[in-house]
């Protein structure tokens, strides 16, 4: 008999008084085995993370556990002290979160942090801890292992820093692996890596995987069952080709709707107009001082190109250090370019000082991919959407009540006005960051990764809203992301970046077909979720 490493029964987590519901968590009940992985998908809000925060004993003081069980290998979690719980932390079960520069201690060096589970947890020498390090950095197949052990968590990637948290999670071959949307952020390629390695790693140790997600798509590539939640209750659960292909519940229904396909429609009958914005033969190079004085010469663009005319939806995607952001940055000239030419419109603002630029800086607006890094947290709501007209010359009267349309055409309630970012939900504050960019009526919109962040019913919900004003105002869209699912349904064309360099570009729907690069085949075959 196959015997439960983790078994959650009837577990419900209350909210603190005044929230918009009792519980977090409400009769919760789950039964995960070793070597098999349960996937937890649902809202931002569902219940997700505090139920993982429940198994590993680390909720927030705020919340309470009020009934039901957790027990890991037939030990009760939650009658643990802390001290037993620090014990089971690292040994028995580990966890791998969203975010690995959170996660890692950015003064430590990598190695440290994956000789200090070994330090806490075994009597072992220095020596046989080192060596051990090594073995695991070799498994989690980061390069140059004795390089990674001494490096800080800045000077690694993004999927190298993931990788070392998966490290400290699976030194010592725990029984349980928690994983809290831990590729949200990583391009399909790097994704589908970190899934592999984490299927192989679950292979040779047998080790029992809750992982938690929204991406539909990575579901349907690793799960062997899936537990839907939404507002803290569990709607469904079952085997995953049951759930995926046949599932019982309105609410997983929606969200099975909501996942974009990789067809992309139609192409769209533009007009022929001059480009709103257009660039030629754009070169950066990064310069970076290391030890000893040595330098090192970075290429992120070398002879970048592209035109996007009014109406258009123009997407650019790769992986991460392809140059994208790079040259969203050019466009936008936060950053300037070595050389190249950046039109916008009949102006080349590309080595236009800042004194000349500024007045034209209202044609062209950005939407960040995180709006709590791009909202100001004490400006009120209304008082951010205001700003940037004010400052282009409209007085307090006409950029309230441009403000206040916008409000209501981005879908937000009127009494948004008077509150602040952090009273609203991150698709909420993805509407506030855009209603911003658009009080300026730009005729470019630069959208860095806008909704890589969102579950899919909230994404499908600002990729209908971009659509309808991009319509409205006839806006040129720049659209940057490394979800091609999105980008087969909302862009016109698509360019492909890798290594600072645009590989292919060409009408979304032909280069979809038939593309004629191998890393552009590469990257749509990574693409996870061909089953849905």
């Amino acid at each position: 008999m196959n015997t439960s490493v983790l078994s959650v029964q009837n577990l419900s987590v209350a909210l603190p008084a005044g929230a918009d519901r009792s519980h977090a968590v409400q009769d919760i009940s789950l039964t995960l085995h070793a070597g098999e992985t349960l996937c937890v998908v649902g809202e931002s809000g569902s219940g997700k993370s505090v139920l993982a925060m429940s198994v590993m004993g680390l909720l927030a003081r705020e919340l309470r556990v009020t009934a039901g069980s957790v027990l890991l290998q037939n030990e009760s979690l939650l009658d643990a002290d802390a001290a037993r719980l620090r014990g089971l932390r690292g040994r028995a079960m580990g966890m791998v979160f969203q975010e690995p520069m959170t996660a890692l201690n950015p003064v430590m060096r990598c190695g440290e942090q994956v000789d200090e589970v070994l330090r806490c947890h075994t009597g072992w020498a220095l020596l046989q801890r080192r060596q051990a390090v090594l073995q695991i950095m070799q498994q989690v197949r980061l390069p140059e292992p004795g390089r990674m052990i001494d490096s800080y968590p800045h000077q690694l990637s993004g999927g190298q820093r993931q990788r070392i948290v998966i490290a400290m999670a699976m030194v010592l071959k725990p029984a349980l692996l928690i994983c809290d949307e831990p590729t949200t952020a990583l391009d399909v390629t790097t994704q589908q890596e970190i899934l592999k390695l984490i299927q192989q790693l679950q292979q040779e140790s047998g080790t029992a995987v809750l992982f938690i997600t929204h991406d539909l798509g990575v579901v349907a590539d690793i799960a062997d069952r899936v537990l839907v939640m939404h507002y803290g209750v569990q709607v469904e659960q079952g085997e995953r080709d049951q759930v995926l292909q046949r599932p019982q519940a309105d609410y997983t229904r929606r969200l099975l709707a909501a996942v974009p396909e990789m067809m992309p429609p139609a192409p769209r009958r533009l007009p022929d107009t001059p480009p709103v914005l257009r660039v030629q033969a754009l070169r950066k190079t990064y310069v970076s001082r290391e030890g000893w004085g040595t330098v090192r010469r970075t290429d992120a663009l070398a002879d970048a190109g592209l035109a996007l005319r009014a109406g258009e939806t123009l997407g650019i995607v790769g992986e991460s250090g392809s140059g994208k952001s790079t040259l969203a940055r050019c466009v936008l000239r936060l950053i300037d370019p070595d050389s190249g030419d950046i039109f916008w419109g009949q102006d080349n603002i590309a080595a236009m000082p800042e004194s000349q630029l500024r007045p034209l800086r209202h044609r062209i607006q950005v939407v960040f991919q995180d709006p709590n890094r791009s909202l100001n947290p004490r400006m009120r709501v209304g008082e951010s959407i205001v700003e940037g007209a004010r400052n282009f010359g409209l007085n307090a009267q006409q950029a309230q009540e441009r403000g206040r349309a916008l409000l209501e055409q981005t879908g937000l309630p009127a009494n948004a006005w008077e509150r602040y970012p952090s009273q609203f939900s991150g698709g909420q504050r993805q509407r506030i960051a855009l209603a911003r960019a658009l009080a300026c009526q730009p005729d470019v919109l630069v959208a860095d990764e806008a909704v890589s962040a969102l579950d899919v019913s909230v994404q499908a919900q600002i990729l209908e809203l971009l659509s309808e004003v991009q319509r409205g105002m006839g806006l040129g869209l720049l659209f940057i992301t490394h979800d091609l699912r999105v980008a087969a349904q909302l862009c016109d064309s698509v360019i492909v970046m890798h290594r600072g360099q645009i590989v292919e570009h060409g009408p979304t729907a032909a280069l979809y077909a038939d593309p004629q690069h191998a890393y552009t085949r590469a990257l749509l075959a990574s693409v996870p979720g061909a089953r849905l």
